[in-house]
């Protein structure tokens, strides 16, 4: 199969649009009101709802949901130690990179008198949603069970679907250990979601969510997000999405190995390469459908290549233009001087510079965190950090002589806003006699 090239100098504003479109997101009326029912269902009936739920979806019929310590013991026993060798390797090095984010206070003496703090804390209690398709995916809790360790968050909850046995992959067990995580659960899909927003008998609710997952878990998240207070998640979610911006001496062989790595994610994933090189477009054809053809998920690849791109700009500089507006989740830059491009590339979730940099490495173990905004989220969303594990709030504490410098300020604001009550608590503080 070979992809059309587009030429971006010939199509029409709106051909333009349509091209940067995303795959659309198929039944939302018809998903939402499942995964409405299901919410209601754990709101109503709790752990009950869970194992019939989990036996409906997964055809397992659970005992329990919780994990024990000593299944999370046999799990590091049964792993080779070239796994676990992996394991504690992208673990060190994420921990590395993001060991560097810690926070500090600001103090602000703003006038005389007045001092202004902004203080950084960890958010109380967190869940972490692991998905279980295929594979197991070690490198998700590692993504997100390393941030939630190092801000302190004081509960971190695990919730992953079980396997055909009721159990969890070893490699996951494995992981949530290094990161701390002691509070682990067989349970996944939007019921999962559900159990952490309203919390229920064996799972008690928690504060934010995090983790990827499919449109149910994607949709649970949104749809919790908006009915339970205090409850919110770590962003809005689509499906996997890669852009590669190369010049005509790039490899054609890394570049169709990099929009293979996300076109197996899923069939509504997106690749996309821009190029001022229309030889390297039709060499990158070749290389597509030869490695294609010898992939495991060969059918999942070849259907996200339907709806992938590859356009062909007047030059880099509009290319750079061009991803800009499309805001990718990954952004891999592989010319000949990629570092000159950086200064205008934005709106990507994560960028990946060099020939010899693949979005796997920060997929696994570069260092850097692979929950990323997708869907055009970039443009305004960040990748994930210590920060979405935190909240920040501010402290003032003034003295008489600081809120006496302040009063004039305060005393003709308010009677512009016409707010005698805020002036009041000004006034009659000064009115004061020593």
């Amino acid at each position: 199969m070979n992809t059309q090239m587009i030429n971006w100098q010939e199509i029409s504003e709106q051909q333009k649009t349509d091209a940067l479109a995303r795959p659309a997101i198929a039944d939302n009326a018809l998903l939402s009101t499942q995964v409405a029912n299901i919410l209601s269902q754990v709101k109503k009936q709790g752990d009950k709802s869970l194992f019939a739920l989990t036996e409906q979806f997964d055809g397992i019929a659970l005992t329990t949901l919780a994990v024990t310590a000593e299944q999370v013991k046999q799990a590091k026993l049964a792993l080779t130690d070239k796994r676990l060798k992996a394991i504690n390797t992208a673990y060190t090095h994420i921990k590395s990179f993001h060991s560097a984010q810690t926070p500090e206070d600001i103090f602000v003496e703003t006038c005389p008198g007045v001092r202004c703090t902004l203080k950084t804390e960890a958010i109380e209690s967190v869940g972490l949603y692991i998905p279980a398709g295929s594979a197991p995916l070690p490198s998700t809790v590692l993504m997100l069970g390393v941030p939630a360790q190092l801000t302190g968050c004081k509960r971190t909850v695990l919730v992953c679907p079980p396997d055909k046995n009721g159990q969890l992959a070893n490699e996951v067990l494995v992981a949530a250990e290094l990161c701390g995580i002691t509070e682990i659960y067989t349970i996944g899909g939007a019921q999962a979601i559900a159990a952490l927003a309203y919390g229920t008998k064996s799972i008690p609710a928690v504060n934010k969510v995090f983790g990827p997952g499919n449109r149910y878990v994607t949709e649970a998240k949104k749809q919790l997000s908006q009915q339970v207070a205090g409850f919110a998640i770590d962003m809005p979610a689509g499906p996997s999405e890669v852009l590669v911006l190369a010049d005509k001496d790039a490899n054609p062989a890394f570049i169709a190995a990099d929009l293979l790595s996300q076109a197996e994610h899923g069939a509504d994933s997106q690749v996309i390469l821009l190029t001022d090189s229309a030889r390297l477009i039709d060499d990158v054809n070749i290389e597509l459908n030869k490695q294609v053809a010898v992939l495991s998920r060969r059918e999942i690849a070849e259907q996200a290549l339907k709806q992938s791109r590859l356009i062909l700009t007047k030059d880099l500089s509009q290319a750079v233009e061009v991803s800009n507006r499309y805001g990718p989740e990954h952004l891999i830059v592989q010319t000949e001087n990629p570092q000159a491009l950086l200064t205008d590339l934005r709106n990507a979730g994560s960028i990946f510079v060099g020939a010899y940099t693949p979005e796997s490495a920060g997929d696994y173990a570069s260092g850097t965190n692979h929950v990323l905004p997708t869907y055009g989220y970039s443009k305004v969303i960040s990748s994930l950090s210590l920060a979405d594990f935190s909240r920040r709030y501010t402290v003032q504490e003034i003295s008489k002589t600081g809120l006496t410098n302040l009063a004039e300020c305060i005393i003709e604001l308010t009677d512009a806003e016409g707010l005698d009550a805020h002036q009041r608590a000004v006034t009659i503080r000064l009115e004061e006699k020593a």
